[in-house]
């Protein structure tokens, strides 16, 4: 049951990083439909390709299960066929970037913990599986990445995969124990991005938006 909880999760986090890489494109870029679907297919594979490989687990299971390229596929083509609908939705972007963000840093976590992996250990894979892939669409687009640039994007990944590693050393772990935490990484994003709020940035330099 555990597995089959975990996998919904990293499916559902793929499917929402596809939706937002093909989105991102259509906004930022120029691209057919075979670029936008590739960026969405990125955006979406990325992180649990870089986790997999972190965690020496090959190969990535993104190659190795179809389901993984099926729905990233599938995420990629609906944002092209419905992007300038879903374009009109206030702050889509943002919700599904949240959205894979959360579950990833929440199923990156989980697997570490599965294989063996410390606490603190299995919090950093975590945090790598959510900003991985937006990373790597932010690189593509020649954007500087989120993870650099924005401050509750990395710390948001760390607290919900804190939070899940947490439960699972108080054997609360669970698919509630999950979501609870994918939940609060969420949120934490969420609020970030409406109060504009960012981490300390160095003494003197100007603010980002003052750049």
């Amino acid at each position: 049951m555990a597995s089959t909880a975990l996998l919904v999760l990293d499916l559902v986090g793929t499917f929402a990083f596809a939706l937002n890489g093909a989105l991102t494109a259509l906004r930022a870029t120029r691209l057919d439909i075979v670029g936008v679907i590739t960026l969405g297919m990125i955006t979406a594979l990325g992180g649990g390709t870089i986790r997999d490989v972190f965690l020496d687990a090959l190969p990535p299971a993104t190659f190795v299960d179809w389901r993984y390229l099926a729905v990233a596929a599938a995420g990629g083509l609906i944002a092209f066929l419905t992007g300038s609908y879903l374009e009109r939705i206030n702050g889509t972007i943002n919700l599904l970037d949240a959205a894979g963000l959360s579950l990833f840093a929440v199923t990156g976590a989980l697997k570490a913990v599965d294989l063996g992996f410390g606490p603190a250990q299995a919090v950093l894979v975590g945090a790598i599986t959510g900003v991985g892939g937006g990373t790597l669409r932010d690189v593509l687009i020649r954007r500087v990445p989120s993870v650099l640039s924005s401050g509750l994007y990395a710390v948001p990944a760390l607290f919900g995969a804190t939070v899940v590693v947490v439960a699972d050393l108080l054997d609360a772990r669970g698919p509630v124990a999950a979501v609870g935490a994918a939940g609060v990484c969420f949120a934490i994003r969420m609020l970030g991005v409406h109060f504009d709020v960012n981490a300390p940035f160095p003494p003197g330099s100007r603010n980002r938006q003052e750049e």
